[in-house]
Order: C-alpha cells, then structure tokens, then sequence
C-alpha cells in the first residue's frame, strides 16, 4: 500500500515547485530568473558537496559518507534553493 511508505509523499512536493512557475510565460526576464536560480542552485550543490565531504575526511567518519553521498539530499536542498530563489527574482527583481 502506498501509505505505507512516508518517502512516497515527498514526491508531491515536486508538483509545489512546479507551481512555482505555473504561468509565467516564456520572456526574457523569466529567462534570466531561471538562469539565476540555476545559477543558485548549483553554487548550493557544490558548496555543500566540498562541505560533506571535508567533513567526512577531517573527522573520518564513515558512518558521514553515505550522507555525504546522498543525492537526495542536494536534490532536495537544489530543487528547494531553485523554487525559492525564482520567486524571490520573479517578485523582487526589477
């Protein structure tokens, strides 16, 4: 059964940041915010990437390098960063 499984219930988050640009159209300006909060994104990716993995190295902990690894993680913060910082470029920016 699906309710059983609580990790199935994230994916309805997916349609939130789908919604975050539900109807914006297709013009210059939306192409800029999207390059900016991929741009965003990606800093994110990295910086927490070379941050777990310092972090698994210094303290040589292996139990850190499965989180580490962990793609749902930077897919999450990333997907999260983007929806966030598009509407923040949608709304705020000039």
């Amino acid at each position: 059964m699906i309710a059983d499984n609580p990790g199935f219930f994230g994916f309805f988050g997916l349609f939130g940041f789908w919604s975050s640009m539900w109807g914006r159209g297709s013009d210059e300006r939306v192409d800029q915010n999207v390059n900016r909060a991929c741009r965003n994104a990606f800093v994110f990716t990295m910086v927490a990437s070379a941050l777990l993995f310092s972090y698994t190295a210094i303290l040589r902990t292996a139990e850190a390098f499965q989180l580490a690894m962990s793609v749902a993680v930077l897919f999450a913060g990333s997907l999260t960063i983007f929806a966030a910082s598009f509407v923040y470029y949608d709304r705020f920016s000039a």
